[in-house]
């Protein structure tokens, strides 16, 4: 057991005026299971190539470990065998042989060309490869937007039983699965917290709760701190007035009494101003997650769609068959399945793209789809994008502040986006367009958790017409009032 220490981190990305670390220190230990949350856009993929030695920075990382980065690249050609024979500096291959066959792989893929398994049978590889070293610390990056539900829980429980890394997920169920602490990025700060990332939700929770309690009282006090001040300046004025006019008085006394009412009220005032201060560095740690909209529109057809014994495929081989089944109005359909068994096809059946080979395909008539794809390259301006899209522009970023998108990200191109970043940019699309239908092809990969449950609550508040393929298992359990396993 020993200590990882990152001491007076600050880094920016060359030609950018904004910080993504400024002065920050934490530590770790190398024997713990370290989840690492935080809204996209952060720093967390940033910091994991600072620590893997790909980024320069200011400040000192004290480590008595190699640090290994996921993923990597390795020869497509080769298979994974070649691979790890290539990086077996010891000649113990076995390693390599016994954390594969933790990972629930058919043993043929070792045999096979790394470019030719699936993404999910590639992550298993690279972290099989990774685990087979000794006395090295991983940075784990997003492993599973590699992964179906089922790669999930088997992954999951493979890391359960290593220790010593870091993984970046926003899957909630994974990362309850196989991490003991937990790193977040915040608004205003890095901290490390011990437990899974339901304990780390519940202390949020907890912690942002008494500062919008404190928050609350501090703003009754300083609205009773203005009106105090307020009255003693009226009755400073008004003392300050009797010494004008002809009568006998004392005109000195009351100057002099005025003048200590005048300093009682400038002592209240700046008691006042310190009162505003602390509230206004209450709450720079809090995460607005507000709540988002959605304008799904009533179909009068009840049935919105009806497939009876669908086969699908394509030229060169045939995906799936004998698919029936029904979707109403309200429904939220969730798709599950391996990778690769036909979950997108379907969709793609559905707006047209593919026909069936054989089956039936009926929707109601003059339906409006909306859909968000499971990938798209993004790049060019905001505004581009709005026009391209026929949106409403005011909604589109509206919605996309309420994501977590500052101003300044609304003048870059989307080249620039991190992948949450730009997933977000096709939700919040989706989110603008009144439909009767939506379909969304596995939304939430690289989406960070507090917009994950954003999106959840939207949902459920909103239950549209909704088909889904999703392998967060969490999100599909609360909000599908259907499931299809192919």
């Amino acid at each position: 057991m020993a200590r990882i220490q990152i001491s007076h981190l600050t880094f920016a990305y060359e030609g950018s005026p904004d910080l993504i670390f400024d002065d920050a220190s934490f530590q770790m230990d190398t024997d713990w299971k370290l989840g690492f949350i935080g809204r996209n856009g952060r720093g967390k993929t940033t910091l994991l190539r600072i620590l893997a030695g790909f980024l320069p920075s200011h400040g000192a990382v004290s480590a008595p470990v190699a640090f290994d980065y996921f993923p990597f690249s390795v020869d497509q050609a080769k298979t994974p065998l070649e691979i790890a024979s290539q990086m077996d500096e010891e000649g113990q291959i076995w390693r390599f042989l016994k954390e594969i066959s933790c990972l629930d792989v058919d043993d043929a893929i070792l045999s096979q060309p790394y470019s030719i398994l699936s993404g999910g049978e590639q992550a298993k590889v690279l972290l099989a490869l990774l685990f087979a070293k000794e006395h090295h610390f991983l940075l784990i990056d997003e492993p599973t937007n590699h992964l179906d539900m089922p790669g999930r829980e088997t992954v999951s429980r493979y890391l359960n039983s290593k220790k010593g890394f870091i993984l970046v997920s926003h899957d909630r169920a994974f990362l309850d699965g196989c991490v003991d602490h937990i790193l977040s990025i915040n608004k205003a700060n890095i901290e490390v917290q011990k437990g899974n990332f339901s304990t780390w939700e519940e202390n949020k929770r907890r912690q942002d709760q008494f500062e919008l309690d404190e928050n609350e009282r501090l703003k009754k006090d300083i609205r009773r701190l203005k009106d105090a001040a307020r009255r003693m300046s009226d009755w400073s004025d008004a003392v300050e007035a009797t010494k004008i006019g002809f009568g006998p008085c004392d005109r000195g006394a009351i100057g002099a009494k005025a003048a200590k009412m005048m300093r009682h009220s400038k002592a209240v005032e700046t008691r006042r101003n310190r009162e505003i201060e602390e509230k206004e560095k209450l709450l720079k740690n809090i995460d607005q997650a507000d709540d988002l909209k959605l304008f799904p529109l009533p179909h009068p057809n009840h049935r919105i769609l009806e497939c009876r014994d669908v086969s699908l495929g394509y030229s060169d081989r045939q995906i799936l068959s004998q698919l029936s089944f029904s979707l109403h109005s309200g429904e939220i359909m969730a798709i599950t399945g391996k990778n690769g068994c036909g979950k997108s096809s379907i969709l793609r059946m559905i707006t047209k793209e593919i026909s069936p080979l054989s089956g039936e395909l009926h929707l109601a008539s003059q339906l409006i789809i909306s859909t968000v794809p499971q990938q798209a390259q993004l790049s060019g301006s905001l505004r581009e994008f709005i026009q391209q899209s026929a949106i409403d522009e005011t909604l589109f970023k509206t919605i996309l502040r309420k994501l977590d998108f500052s101003r300044e990200q609304f003048e870059k191109d989307m080249i620039s986006y991190s992948a949450g970043q730009k997933k977000k940019v096709l939700i919040a699309r989706s989110l603008c367009e009144k439909a009767h239908l939506y379909l969304w092809d596995e939304p939430l990969n690289y989406i960070d958790v507090l917009s994950r449950m954003q999106i959840e609550r939207l949902i459920a508040q909103f239950r549209p017409t909704m088909i889904l393929i999703e392998h967060d298992k969490a999100f599909v359990e609360k909000l599908a009032s259907k499931i299809i396993s192919l």
